[in-house]
């Protein structure tokens, strides 16, 4: 529909913003599934083609789905310098199938519970209708809006980071729609990710005959997690995590190779090059095996600058419009695209999705009561940012 023939309609409707949420969240997007994500992708371009806005749509690589830009048009006459980059990504952790088992969409109280409702279709959602609130008042914002919808955060965003740090260079504010945290929380800082694979050589032997021959490379690894778990220092912020192994041909036979992915984060830049260099100099414990480690920081860490602390404060400001005090999560673990948006400078705040918990679990849900103030918090910052 045309911008111009669009009613007016002053009031954020809380079970019109969960009509669309849930329109997001029942078609199940899993990253590695271009798609399924991509069913998601033609949907939500859709409504911002009815909306107005200039799509520009690329297409996936290496198994991922599209990466879905929607800029306010020109002629909406809000300039042609720097605005406002809103962050969504579309897909999910959750296999094909969550939605008719564990994570059925249903409303238990003030819970509303699927596949990648809190982490993060709500948010995504909540950023178009803002959007959309503001057209059916008439209304439109002070900057120019650009919307960028990711195929693959939830591992990394392998093949969409290059685009997100292009369009940040472009934007003065960013805007992420990560969910929002413990209540009236949103995110001004995260810590860096940081993901190695150590591959470990050994020699292979009958485990009964010739035991002595062998070098274990599972053994090997056994001690190196000893070594990488033992660096997680929680005074300095830093956790070092082996969640992948796998390595051995079979219970009779002495492993010759191993295999294991790990996961660092950490605060500051400063304590990920410090590790980043520790991981890659790692070396073997024991005798005649081959230790491997490559790797490095896969996200930067995001931390709170004057720039982030002014453009909390205008959130704030916002919130008490409505009568609520809103707070920020000093550090999270957590890593999301902001991380990227804030390492270039650019005043980026996070965490202006739907209140919810259980990100990745099978009791993932939003709070219904999140939605109003959460819409409102989006759609006055899009209107009143200049």
């Amino acid at each position: 529909m045309a911008v111009e023939r669009m009613k007016n309609e002053p009031r954020i409707d809380a079970d019109e913003v969960l009509g669309g949420i849930v329109e997001w969240v029942s078609i199940e997007s899993p990253s590695h599934d271009a798609k399924a994500v991509n069913k998601v992708v033609d949907h939500v371009e859709g409504q911002f083609r009815d909306l107005g806005l200039k799509l520009d749509r690329v297409p996936g690589v290496d198994g991922f789905g599209d990466i879905l830009e929607c800029k306010t048009p020109p002629e909406w006459g809000l300039g042609e310098g720097k605005g406002i980059l809103v962050l969504a990504h579309l897909d999910t952790v959750h296999p094909i199938g969550m939605i008719e088992k564990d994570l059925r969409v249903r409303r238990e109280g003030d819970s509303i519970f699927g596949p990648g409702i809190y982490d993060m279709k709500a948010g995504g959602y909540i950023a178009y209708y803002a959007l959309r609130h503001l057209i059916r008042q008439g209304k439109k914002p002070k900057l120019p809006v650009t919307f960028l919808f990711i195929p693959e955060e939830e591992v990394g965003s392998p093949t969409s980071r290059a685009r997100i740090e292009a369009a940040a260079k472009g934007h003065k504010y960013a805007l992420v729609m990560e969910p929002g945290r413990d209540g009236d929380k949103v995110v001004t800082s995260r810590k860096g990710v940081g993901r190695f694979v150590m591959t470990v050589k050994g020699r292979a032997s009958h485990a009964g005959v010739r035991h002595e021959d062998g070098r274990s490379a599972i053994l090997e690894m056994a001690k190196q997690i000893l070594r990488i778990e033992g660096k997680t220092d929680y005074a300095r912020g830093i956790t070092c995590n082996v969640g992948l192994i796998e390595g051995g041909s079979g219970v009779n036979v002495v492993s010759a190779e191993c295999k294991a992915e790990i996961d660092l984060r950490v605060p500051s830049m400063q304590l990920a090059e410090e590790m980043t260099h520790w991981f890659l100099g790692l070396e073997a414990i024991g005798p005649d095996v081959e230790v491997k480690v490559e790797g490095g920081m896969n996200r930067p860490p995001y931390q709170k600058d004057a720039g982030i602390a002014d453009l909390f404060g205008k959130a704030q400001a916002i919130y008490r419009e409505i009568g609520k005090e809103l707070n920020d999560v000093p550090l999270t673990g957590g890593g999301s695209d902001g991380n990227f948006t804030a390492a270039l400078g650019i005043p980026t705040l996070d965490g202006l999705g739907a209140d919810g918990k259980g990100a990745h679990a099978a009791y993932e849900q939003i709070y219904y009561s999140s939605l109003v103030p959460r819409t409102y918090l989006c759609a006055r910052l899009l209107e009143t940012l200049d």
